[in-house]
């Protein structure tokens, strides 16, 4: 290694729509939502992160607070450009001497090549000097300690905020991905919509998520949990309180993750046979925030017949996995070389 090399960085980053995670150095080191408070008229930005989060539906007239990503992709290119490079000031600071940034991007595989270019472009303005971007479920099932380049089948589910993404990898490769734009914050949605039309009661994306975590559910739990929720009467517009139960909430959740359900069926059907008897043999292992929700996994292994593991850290898997690609791929490419002298 060359005395400039020691001063090259390589970083992973989930770009993610609720969340952003960034991986330096063996490390998780930035895991902040992926929201900005910027001053109206002139974008000047005030906060990032979780405190801008504390100011989502709660600013006064002069600031927004923004979601700069929607379901996996660049939806303000300005203010994501000014997050990642808020995020990059709090790793690197500006005495630190690097010869370069290199970052690779996470991005799910269903996204146009305008809207990758829109990943790269931000990222670039952003301070890196190379940007790189790589398939969700691929970075994840590295991050989950997947060995990816075995001969063998491996199914990977990665529920985002945004998207959810199931891959069959073998060989370094995926051999067979299905995504759709949805995500935990579908989940969200079908809390309120539910809670709207059921109770006539008006409730945030915040409150909505609070009941998800806290007491939602896929499958039936041996408790039933109940919790106090406070909103706006949908008639009156007067402030009511409502208590509600975690079997209601997981009525309100059957849509979404039924549709999850079936793009993990259809990708199993799609998969050749002798990956699939791998998976069968080694499971479908679980990524992303999404599979938190209490019971997914236990629901999925019923309704498909394969075990589901989930991991450890699902939150850190793709920008993890991200960030130590550099090495494997790097390593992987050392082995083939190796393999080429030979036949030569």
């Amino acid at each position: 290694m060359g005395f400039f090399d020691r001063f090259s960085t390589d970083i992973g980053v989930d770009l993610g729509t609720c969340n952003t995670l960034i991986y330096l150095k063996g490390k998780i080191v930035i895991n902040e939502p992926s929201v900005v408070a910027v001053e109206k008229g002139t974008g000047r930005v005030v906060a990032v992160g979780a405190e801008a989060k504390r100011m989502l539906w709660k600013t006064p007239g002069d600031i927004v607070a923004i979601r700069p990503l929607a379901d996996g992709v660049i939806a303000d290119m300005d203010n994501t450009e000014k997050m990642i490079k808020y995020f990059i000031s709090r790793i690197i600071p500006k005495h630190q001497i690097i010869k370069s940034l290199r970052m690779k991007v996470g991005i799910p595989s269903c996204i146009t090549e305008v809207e990758k270019r829109a990943v790269q472009e931000a990222a670039l303005k952003a301070g890196a000097k190379e940007v790189q971007v790589m398939e969700e479920s691929l970075a994840a099932a590295i991050g989950a300690q997947i060995p990816i380049h075995e001969p063998a089948g491996h199914m990977v589910c990665d529920i985002g905020g945004g998207t959810t993404e199931i891959s069959v990898i073998s060989l370094g490769s995926m051999v067979v991905t299905r995504a759709i734009r949805l995500g935990g914050n579908a989940f969200d949605e079908a809390i309120v919509k539910h809670v709207r039309s059921i109770h006539n009661l008006k409730i945030g994306a915040g409150t909505a998520e609070r009941l998800k975590i806290e007491i939602g559910n896929a499958s039936p739990t041996q408790t039933i949990k109940k919790m106090e929720i406070k909103g706006n009467d949908a008639i009156t517009g007067l402030p009511r309180r409502l208590e509600i139960d975690s079997v209601e909430v997981r009525e309100a959740l059957k849509d979404p993750v039924n549709q999850i359900v079936n793009e993990i069926k259809l990708t199993l059907g799609q998969t050749p046979p002798e990956l699939a008897s791998d998976i069968i043999e080694r499971g479908i292992v679980m990524t992303g925030g999404g599979s938190l929700l209490e019971g997914l996994p236990k629901l999925i292994s019923k309704e498909t017949g394969v075990p589901v593991i989930l991991v450890e850290s699902p939150l850190e898997c793709v920008a993890v996995g991200a960030g130590q690609a550099f090495e494997l791929f790097r390593d992987i490419s050392s082995d083939r070389s190796i393999y080429d002298n030979l036949n030569n």
